[in-house]
Parts: structure tokens; C-alpha cells; sequence
């Protein structure tokens, strides 16, 4: 029973005192009542004393609290609460979008406590988290006049610096491998905040697999299968975003977080089953290094030109890496035929040779003899490299 002004410490009502009975009436305590008058037994009367002691000991104590701190109320309570923090960092969009070759600013805003006194020790850290969130890989650091860019970003980042409290992260010429979340962190003495901001990239997912055939890559050989075709691993973001788009690929390829996966629109018996609903297709995270699939690859915009090469014959494969050479370019590989697909609009129906071996045409207007039925870069397999039956398609960058 809690101890109040309006009850005091050594003061209790008799029903505190008075046990209930049994079933069959008995008592197990001193209890009085108008018709009769119960005497305990004799062991019951030992904790009598007991009980006299236990109360003067309360009331003792009771006066003891209110001697030494007179100031006190037993009804008070008295709650006890700490700052907030006095430094916090925002990101004015979660997301921020741009194009491989381009610009792009990741917001970070201090917000700092009034209370706080002018500070030269503040650190600003900018990271880049990994697709599985388990490591972080350091970008940029700022302390003072002191600043500093690592690794792939060394002289492509730097602080916007609009105002002392803006920590916004400048990068220029973004890569493929640019793409991904960024982690904003400012340390001020014992303050601290994090906000993490996004960094997307226009862009193509196309699924892929080698000469080979189908299921021959591991993760890592698939890294490198799309590094060689201009592109990098596609992330699950960027698969789900083409899959709303409507892409539909039956074959199971890597994603960038380790996990197999592939995008279904229209559910059939040999993709999961003719029953089941539209989605993206989940395997779950497997071995890197034993197990084999194909791969997604992502790839954006180039700085060049992709061109089918005029020529008065056909050619062998050889012969049309040497036509792209003479003719000051080299021949194109499967991503930059994508990219110019799909970004650029790009429309040819004349098969071509392309830097794997594989032949294929990029369709962008379905018409009859040319994609009829869907806007696609249509594949014609990888064909003997001696066969003099294709034209070749070209890129010349701009440096």
C-alpha cells in the first residue's frame, strides 16, 4: 500500500488485519464481529508482538525520512528526464537519381543545438554499405580543413558546402558500381548522428549467360560475365523495378546480394507453376562458389556511339572485330547494345555479331519479320565463329 499524506505510515484499518475463513467456517486470525468473539489459538497469539514491533519499526523510519528530508512529500513523485540530442543529421530525399557518366548530390543536413558552442573537431564520414549490409566501405572524410577521398571515388567526391551545417556529398563521373546506399555520419564531441541516403542509376536489366550455355556460372564467374559485357550484377531493387516493367525471364540467374532469383508476368508450367501468381521467383541465398546459375546484369548510359556497321558483305567473327577496328571503334558487347535498346530507342533489324560471339538485334518498333510481338533484343544464339552470315554492330566511345 503506497505511503500518502492522507495515509500516514502507522496508520491501518482493521480489515487489513482480518483473514478469511475456511469452508467450514474456521478462522486463522483474530477476527471480531457483533454475534461473536473468536479467540486464536495460543501459537497465534506469539505474533502479536511480532506485528507491534514491525509497526513502531515503520513509524520510526517514517519519522526518520521526514527529520532528514523534511523537503519531501510521500504523495510526490518525482520523475527524472535527460536531453534530447543536441545534434542530428536529415536527408532532404531518400533517394537520389542519376545516370552513369553524370553528377549527383546525396543530401546530409546538421541540425545542431543552439547550446552547443562553436566546434573545429566536427567529423562528417561518408560510407557506401555493401548489398548485404555487412561491411561498409569509406568514401569520404572531413575534418576541419582536413578532407579526404578513398579508393575508386579518390578525386570524383567532395563536400557541397553550401553552408557550415551542409554535409552533402557531391559525386562526379558516377560509375555502375557507384550505385547503391550511402551512409551520412557526423560526429561532434560526444553528439553524434547517421542518415543513409540512396543512389540509383537509369538504366537496363538483361539476363545472361555465356557461350557455355545455361547454369554454368558461379558468382563470381558471373561478376565477371557481366563486367566483361559493360554492366555489373544487378541488385534485387533493380530486378523488382524491371520486372514492373514487365520483364518475364524463366532461367534463374545471380543477383548482387548473393541470392538466385527471376522475374515471372505470366505464370506457366515450366516457371513455378501455372497456378501461381506473377513475381519475382526466389531461391534464396546459395554457395558462390558451387552452385550455377545465369546471371542479371544492370548497365546505364554510355559515353559513345553504338552503331550497326555498313559493309558490302557479310561477315565472319573475325572479320568483324577487324571492320569495327578499321572503322575506328571496336565491336560491341551485349550491354551497350541494351543500353542503346532501351535508353536510346535503338532499332535494327539486321542480326549482328557482338564481342561474346553471340548474334543478336535490337527491336524497338514490333513489326511483322522484326519482333512482331513485343519490343525486344532478340537472340540468335552464339553461331560458329567461321560463318560468314552476319553483319556487326560497333561502339565508339567519346573520351
Amino acid at each position: 500500500m503506497p505511503l500518502t499524506e492522507e495515509t500516514p505510515a502507522d496508520t491501518f484499518t482493521r480489515s487489513q488485519f482480518a483473514p478469511s475463513c475456511d469452508s467450514s467456517g474456521a478462522e486463522f486470525g483474530l477476527q471480531q464481529t457483533e454475534d461473536q468473539r473468536v479467540i486464536a489459538p495460543p501459537q497465534r497469539l506469539k505474533m502479536i508482538p511480532v506485528l507491534i514491533w514491525a509497526l513502531v519499526s515503520l513509524s520510526v523510519a517514517d519519522n526518520n525520512l521526514d527529520v532528514l528530508y523534511p523537503e519531501l512529500e510521500h504523495s510526490r513523485t518525482i520523475y527524472v528526464t535527460e536531453n534530447g540530442p543536441r545534434l542530428s543529421v536529415a536527408a532532404e530525399q531518400p533517394k537520389v537519381v542519376s545516370r552513369r557518366g553524370g553528377n549527383a548530390t546525396l543530401p546530409c543536413k546538421i541540425q545542431r543545438d543552439q547550446s552547443l558552442g562553436p566546434s573545429r573537431k566536427m567529423r562528417i564520414k561518408w560510407t557506401k554499405l555493401t548489398s548485404d549490409y555487412l561491411k561498409e566501405v569509406d568514401v569520404f572524410v572531413a575534418m576541419d580543413f582536413h578532407k579526404r577521398s578513398y579508393g575508386s571515388f579518390h578525386g570524383r567526391v567532395y563536400l557541397q558546402g553550401s553552408s557550415p551545417m551542409d554535409a552533402s556529398l557531391v559525386i562526379t563521373e558516377i560509375t555502375l558500381e557507384d550505385y547503391g546506399r550511402y551512409k551520412c555520419e557526423v560526429i561532434d564531441g560526444l553528439e553524434d548522428g547517421t542518415v543513409v541516403v540512396s543512389l540509383d542509376l537509369e538504366g537496363v536489366v538483361f539476363p545472361y549467360f555465356p557461350r557455355l550455355g545455361r547454369y554454368n556460372l558461379n558468382f563470381y564467374d558471373a561478376e565477371r560475365a557481366c563486367r566483361d559485357q559493360d554492366a555489373i550484377v544487378a541488385s534485387f531493387d533493380q530486378l523488382y523495378d524491371a520486372w514492373r516493367g514487365g520483364m518475364d525471364w524463366c532461367n534463374a540467374g545471380w543477383l548482387s546480394d548473393g541470392s538466385v532469383q527471376y522475374p515471372i508476368t505470366t505464370p506457366r508450367e515450366p516457371c513455378g507453376g501455372k497456378n501461381t501468381v506473377p513475381g519475382i521467383r526466389n531461391y534464396g541465398l546459395r554457395d558462390k562458389e558451387k552452385n550455377h546459375y545465369d546471371v542479371f546484369c544492370f548497365t546505364s548510359f554510355h559515353k559513345g556511339r553504338f552503331y550497326y556497321l555498313i559493309h558490302p558483305s557479310k561477315l565472319t567473327y573475325d572479320e568483324a572485330v577487324r571492320a569495327c577496328q578499321k572503322d575506328g571503334a571496336q565491336i560491341a558487347k551485349v550491354g551497350q547494345m541494351f543500353a542503346a535498346w532501351k535508353l536510346l530507342g535503338y532499332d535494327r533489324c539486321d542480326a549482328g555479331w557482338l564481342a561474346d560471339g553471340s548474334v543478336r538485334y535490337p527491336i524497338a518498333r514490333p513489326r511483322r519479320r522484326c519482333s512482331p510481338t513485343e519490343a525486344a533484343v532478340r537472340f540468335s544464339g552464339f553461331p560458329d565463329k567461321k560463318h560468314k552470315l552476319y553483319g556487326v554492330y560497333c561502339f565508339k566511345g567519346h573520351n
